[in-house]
């Protein structure tokens, strides 16, 4: 199972497509490690700079991560940067299904408590400890620390337990 813990990329804005999460150009890239110095390379946000990404392991961000095309490569660009888990209001359908099929996570939660994380974090060095078994995120900067429970299906727990659909697939078929 993947690491879920580390340094948040806090990225505040809504709509946040797959061509910004990695630009179509670079979809003839034959390997995943191919992408990783393009990941959010035409992301348009105030104060953000891809150097913005390097050691951090978790992005927050605000409603329908993950829009726009249908690509496998959007998440393997976050994953070979170290990014397994996106918490967001919620997600595109195919985005989000690809990111446990990875292996990986996108966790949804509230407006309200989205902005919570917001209000609270943003613009402080802030780390998030992931309690898999028992669904609890525990977030925190030097100033304030904040317990969450979040959810997710009993399926998609299960390909992020053996790590993707593939080996998900050879386990179980």
């Amino acid at each position: 199972m993947k690491n879920f813990d580390g340094q948040v990329l806090f990225l505040d804005r809504a709509d946040i497509n797959t061509d910004e999460i990695i630009p179509a150009k670079y979809l003839t890239e034959i390997t995943k490690t191919a992408l990783k110095p393009y990941l959010l390379e035409d992301l348009k946000l105030e104060d953000f700079s891809p150097e913005d990404i390097k050691n951090k392991s978790v992005i927050i961000t605000r409603e329908n991560f993950g829009c726009g095309s249908s690509r496998e490569h959007a998440p393997w660009a976050l994953e070979v940067n170290g990014i397994n888990l996106v918490i967001a209001e919620n997600f595109a359908r195919i985005f989000k299904q690809n990111m446990f099929n990875c292996g990986m996570m996108a966790v949804e939660l509230g407006k309200e408590k989205i902005d919570e994380i917001f209000t609270t974090f943003e613009g402080k060095e802030t780390s998030i400890k992931t309690d898999f078994k028992n669904s609890k995120l525990n977030i925190s900067s030097t100033e304030a620390n904040m317990i969450i429970d979040f959810t997710v299906s009993g399926f998609d727990k299960s390909l992020v337990e053996a790590g993707g659909w593939i080996n998900y697939a050879n386990k179980n078929y």
